[in-house]
């Protein structure tokens, strides 16, 4: 059985795609069984689609903070996976499992939420990916397809460009302080593990019409993944533990983000230190994957040490 994997050169996608499986990329490749096409070109997607069974549907447009278009959430997040479902049912595709976020819920301050926290959505991303959701299960009822989709909380490993990723390389080159230790938790998940959800969800009939978070059952401070990541990154050689005990006081940092902003709004681009970058080093977003893990039977398997080995294991050792 054919299957289309969209974003296929990406992150997750790479990953996921099998030699007999489809790869839709927008730009040429040495990809094999690639296919050339644009969420927002429905005649490229019925192509795509033509002769796949199920339809993976990992492309779309990050959360970036800032962008020079303030549409291209809604424009490809939303109205491109509407254009892949209808290309989808007209190719008789079967299952359609799509990759969605836990951004298309509500931020759960200091809780730590299932897929029952309702809501609106906080971003502009956090919405469109709430409207693809929607799309998504209205088309499973209205063309009698298996459709899923799942909400991925933050997704490390080796070739990832996310948080954590930006975290250890700043970490290594000695620019990232040691974080206070707030009591926050927050949630990820290894890309390896999420391959898993995805076939799994594709493949279990109970998991049809659902939508599940996809995170490892146990969160973490911004402080334990601070000390996670640069245990990993000095393994085996005669680091300091004296480097280890002093720490950046939270209000520090906070009133750090609050410049940034200031300096954000006067220099008209981004900084790497703002409000919102503070607040993902010290608040929570705490996710439960309670759900997927007592239907489909699906738990995180690689632990966080595991991962981030994985996850430096391209970085040239310091």
């Amino acid at each position: 059985m054919t299957s289309l994997v969209t974003g296929a050169n990406g992150f997750i996608g790479r990953r996921l795609i099998r030699p007999n499986d489809r790869g839709l990329l927008r730009q040429a490749s040495s990809l094999q069984n690639a296919v050339y096409g644009d969420l927002l070109d429905p005649i490229s997607l019925a192509a795509a689609c033509q002769g796949c069974e199920t339809i993976f549907h990992c492309a779309g447009y990050a959360h970036a903070f800032t962008s020079s278009d303030p549409n291209a959430h809604w424009r490809i997040n939303f109205e491109g996976t509407r254009n892949l479902l209808l290309a989808a049912r007209n190719a008789g595709a079967k299952r359609f499992v799509f990759l969605s976020s836990v951004k298309a819920m509500p931020d759960p301050g200091g809780d730590c939420v299932d897929e029952n926290w309702s809501g609106e959505p906080n971003t502009q991303y956090g919405k469109a990916k709430q409207a693809a959701e929607d799309a998504v299960l209205e088309a499973g009822l209205k063309y009698s397809m298996h459709v899923v989709n799942l909400r991925l909380s933050m997704v490390y490993g080796r070739g990832g460009r996310g948080n954590l990723e930006r975290m250890a390389r700043l970490i290594r080159t000695g620019w990232f302080p040691p974080l206070p230790e707030t009591g926050n938790r927050r949630s990820l998940v290894h890309v390896d593990d999420v391959v898993t959800a995805i076939r799994l969800a594709a493949d279990t009939p109970v998991a049809n019409g659902k939508t599940y978070v996809v995170a490892n059952s146990r969160a973490y401070s911004g402080r334990e993944i601070y000390n996670a990541i640069r245990t990993c990154l000095y393994e085996g050689t005669t680091y300091s533990e004296r480097e280890r005990s002093w720490q950046v006081p939270a209000g520090l940092l906070r009133s750090g983000g609050l410049l940034g902003d200031i300096l954000e709004t006067v220099l008209r681009r981004s900084l790497p230190l703002n409000s919102e970058a503070v607040s993902r080093l010290l608040d929570s977003a705490c996710y439960c994957p309670a759900k997927i893990e007592r239907e489909l039977g699906w738990r995180a398997q690689m632990s966080f040490h595991d991962g981030l080995r994985e996850m430096l294991s391209n970085e040239a050792s310091t």
